[in-house]
């Protein structure tokens, strides 16, 4: 793992910049956030997005910028096919029938979905648990681990072969194959879900459904009104409460 950049940030954060790591699928680039004068080691959020490190920057920051205040590393990368990325024909064809289909309020067809979330899932995860191997041999950061954000198939997979996962908040605002819908049932560690209720690229059905499918005992759905965006700022004392419970 080798850093390339280093900026401080109000509010005691240091930002390690792009992590770069040499993999099957070539180099991964990343953000790292930790506590700037913390007296032990903490413990490691990952904050997963859709994809484009560089536009998602703003809200990315901000999450992270919450998690190190309550105590806690964070770090992100950026997932295959996406910002500067090689780009996967396939997927961008399968992009566009789902916007097409969006766009005419038409069903989205589940071969579509499984055609465009499936090759970024078993690509995207292994790549994830590599860059934790890296980063848990930091000084500085410590297990147990917990997975915050989307995609959300992606996390549901992280939860079911990542031992080192503790507890996940997942937003249910993108489409899980239901193929996947096994995996979920194999999940069990803790999970707090995300559902925007009128989030217009969503199945709220579907994500009724897979929060019904996750096999966990400890299990909770906030539903807030508002489209994709509009995540209530007070959710994130929620989400903070819940690592804390969690990782600590």
């Amino acid at each position: 793992m080798r850093f390339t950049s280093e900026q401080r940030l109000d509010g005691g954060v240091l930002e390690r910049g792009v992590l770069e790591r040499e993999f099957t699928l070539g180099e991964i680039p990343g953000i790292l956030w930790t506590p700037e004068d913390a007296s032990e080691p903490a413990p490691l959020i990952l904050l997963g997005h859709p994809g484009g490190v560089h536009r998602m920057y703003p809200r990315l920051a901000a999450r992270a910028r919450r998690s190190v205040a309550e105590g806690f590393a964070a770090a992100t990368i950026e997932l295959p096919g996406s910002g500067t990325r090689p780009r996967s024909p396939a997927a961008e064809e399968a992009r566009t029938g789902l916007r097409r289909a969006l766009k005419a309020g038409e069903p989205v067809d589940d071969a579509i979905v499984e055609r465009l979330v499936l090759p970024l899932v078993d690509k995207a995860v292994p790549e994830w648990r590599a860059v934790l191997d890296a980063l848990l041999t930091l000084p500085g950061i410590c297990g147990p681990v917990g997975y915050s954000g989307g995609v959300i198939a992606i996390g549901i997979r992280m939860a079911v072969v990542e031992p080192r996962i503790a507890a996940a908040l997942l937003f249910a605002g993108s489409y899980v194959p239901r193929a996947m819908f096994e995996e979920a049932r194999q999940v069990t560690v803790p999970l707090h879900v995300l559902l925007q209720w009128d989030d217009e690229g969503n199945d709220r059905q579907l994500a009724l459904d897979l929060f019904d499918a996750f096999g966990s005992a400890e299990k909770t759905l906030h539903a807030n009104m508002g489209g994709h965006t509009g995540v209530p700022q007070f959710e994130g004392d929620d989400a903070g409460r819940f690592f804390a419970r969690h990782l600590r």
